[in-house]
């Protein structure tokens, strides 16, 4: 009986030597694969999470500045947030501030920088759109009408898009164009819901001063 089970033990392990002789590495690689993709990933979750944490205090630093009006400590703590984490949320609000700041301390250019660089790396669309949008506004106040078109131009996230008509509107009415202005702000009131309140009212009062019947769309649309 023991011979017996002996021999069945032996088949047994032939068995598994034979197995692994032939899988044993592929088997090997595999794991190692895995576990090194793991250990990867986790590391990968680590720098992002110290990434975010060192991004956070440059913004802390801009956000003092900027309460400060400091405008020299703005730039400073912007230009070494742009250069050591460029690509972050942080970054991205960071320059909007900052635009904010340097904006309001007659440096147009400053912001126009800080916030063409929102536009371009932020990383969701809708903190490029708020950057394009207040772009727009600063090419405005300069009167540099045509490149604030151009900045509104292009596709914008469904939830911007009736801001960008009215800031379209803006500018093309400022240009003396006031059939197109019109058509611009009817497209930002009809797209603004009730819940914008005295934004939307505002519109409506752009189109009545046009000559133009805010809610002319939506009449026309019951009577059909």
């Amino acid at each position: 009986m023991a011979t017996h089970l002996d021999l069945e033990e032996q088949e047994q392990l032939d068995a598994l030597k034979h197995f692994w002789n032939q899988w044993g590495n592929l088997i090997t690689w595999a794991l190692i694969a895995v576990l090194g993709a793991y250990a990867a990933w986790n590391g990968w979750q680590y720098w992002e999470r110290r990434q975010a944490g060192l991004a956070s205090v440059l913004y802390d630093e801009v956000d003092r500045a900027a309460q400060a009006g400091d405008v020299a400590r703005v730039e400073r703590a912007l230009a070494d947030m742009k250069d050591k984490y460029g690509g972050t949320t942080y970054a991205a609000h960071a320059g909007l501030l900052s635009a904010k700041v340097l904006a309001e301390k007659g440096k147009p250019a400053e912001a126009k920088a800080a916030l063409a660089a929102v536009a371009d790396k932020a990383p969701n669309d809708g903190l490029r759109a708020v950057a394009r949008l207040r772009l727009a506004s600063v090419q405005i106040g300069e009167k540099a009408y045509d490149d604030a078109l151009k900045t509104l131009s292009g596709s914008f996230p469904a939830p911007y898009t009736a801001l960008v008509a009215d800031r379209r509107g803006d500018v093309l009415l400022l240009q003396g164009q006031r059939e197109q202005a019109a058509a611009e702000f009817g497209k930002a009131y009809q797209g603004l819901t009730a819940e914008s309140g005295d934004y939307r009212r505002l519109v409506g009062m752009k189109l009545n001063a046009l000559g133009s019947d805010p809610d002319a769309g939506a009449k026309a649309g019951a009577a059909s």
